[in-house]
């Protein structure tokens, strides 16, 4: 629990002092965004399945910490200095250090308790990781795409 704890202060002070490269409200849906996301993977494969889970099996208050407080910030962060004008070898290694980090991140989540497997693996997460990291990739875009046409078009 302490390590949720301090993990989350130290995401939310990150994604708190950081420079905004990007719109307030594109950090604040595609948080949304990965929040329900998160919450609707973990839902079939925590409970539906029995794969992983947080601090104990079943549902506990303790795993609203990683839902609200955890996914958020990293998501802010992750989104806020992804190389955008790059080049696309630029972008897949950002991607690459950011599944890195994940992978590194869920390994000592396990050692320390904050989260067990049961029939998952790290290496499961290690190949998802691109997947889920391209899918908030996809939702920003769209995001960004559904406000440069309202700004032109005044939907």
């Amino acid at each position: 629990m302490i390590f949720a704890i301090i993990s989350a202060f130290i995401f939310l002070t990150i994604a708190f002092v950081i420079k905004k490269r990007i719109y307030v409200v594109e950090l604040y849906t595609t948080s949304l965004f990965a929040m329900v996301f998160q919450l609707l993977v973990d839902n079939i494969l925590e409970f539906k399945y029995d794969f992983y889970g947080y601090f104990e099996k079943g549902v506990d208050y303790e795993t609203f910490i990683v839902i609200l407080l955890i996914y958020p910030p990293l998501n802010i962060i992750f989104l806020n200095y992804f190389p955008l004008n790059k080049k696309l070898l630029t972008k897949c290694l950002y991607i690459l250090g950011w599944c890195v980090f994940s992978v590194l991140y869920e390994y000592l989540s396990v050692k320390i308790g904050f989260f067990y497997y049961e029939k998952w693996s790290i290496w499961y997460s290690a190949i998802i990781y691109p997947f889920v990291y391209g899918l908030l990739l996809v939702n920003f875009f769209s995001i960004r795409k559904l406000l440069h046409l309202y700004k032109h078009n005044n939907v």
